[in-house]
């Protein structure tokens, strides 16, 4: 899965890597970014716009927000087969901007935190999906977001069973937002990132909390 990731590249490197501009002001730098709070998307239907839009998934369709799950992550071979889904997969796909994300291996000595990051040390786009849910009452619109996961690569498989959907250049970029690609097309770029092309390092249990969001949650663990 992917719980926790940052966003620390300077908003202007953004605008130029992504060809975006920022609807609102840029964000500061988010060192340990947790579901709920808003952070900067794409959507395919604004290429253009980078959006703050929160973490975790609200379906237009959701009556209940108190009782809805929220999910923070889709798994990449499942949303054909889910009505919800597979609607936004046609409809609300996005990129997810980040620059690295965690993993927590499970060890003998508990669970471990790994910062996993690009060997370019670029950033780079999650594949996701979004909706907008409103209320009824007030009118309010709430736009969300999910990151879409898949099988790990080699790298990964050593950390986790799942990893987060990693589109590898610009081109995977624009044709996941493209809306002349078929659902088949888009599906077909749901796939683990190809081998070599990520680090990754032991990071201190300070990223466990959200609480910790500055440059102390990147320092490398001791060495056991």
């Amino acid at each position: 899965m992917c719980g926790r990731y940052t966003v620390i590249t300077p908003g202007p490197s953004l605008e130029q890597r992504f060809d975006a501009s920022f609807s609102d002001a840029a964000p500061t730098a988010n060192y340990n970014v947790a579901p709920s709070q808003r952070m900067p998307i794409i959507t395919n239907l604004a290429p253009h716009d980078i959006q703050a839009v929160q973490w975790g998934l609200i379906p237009a369709w959701v009556k209940d927000l108190k009782q809805a799950p929220k999910p923070i992550n889709a798994r990449a071979e499942t949303l054909p087969e889910k009505p919800s889904f597979r609607q936004l997969l046609q409809r609300r796909r996005c990129l997810v901007l980040a620059d690295s994300f965690y993993e927590w291996q499970q060890t003998a000595r508990g669970k471990i935190p790994h910062r996993i990051l690009r060997e370019d040390e670029q950033p780079f786009a999650f594949a996701g999906l979004w909706d907008e849910w409103a209320d009824r009452s007030t009118g309010e619109v709430i736009p969300t977001y999910t990151i879409i996961t898949t099988d790990p690569n080699e790298l990964m498989a050593r950390l986790h069973n799942r990893m987060p959907v990693i589109l590898p250049d610009r081109a995977a970029e624009l044709a996941w937002l493209s809306e002349d690609a078929t659902a088949a097309e888009h599906q077909a770029l749901l796939r683990p990132l190809p081998d070599g092309l990520l680090r990754e390092y032991a990071v201190t249990t300070l990223v466990n909390s959200p609480a910790h969001n500055d440059p102390s949650v990147l320092e490398p663990a001791a060495a056991a």
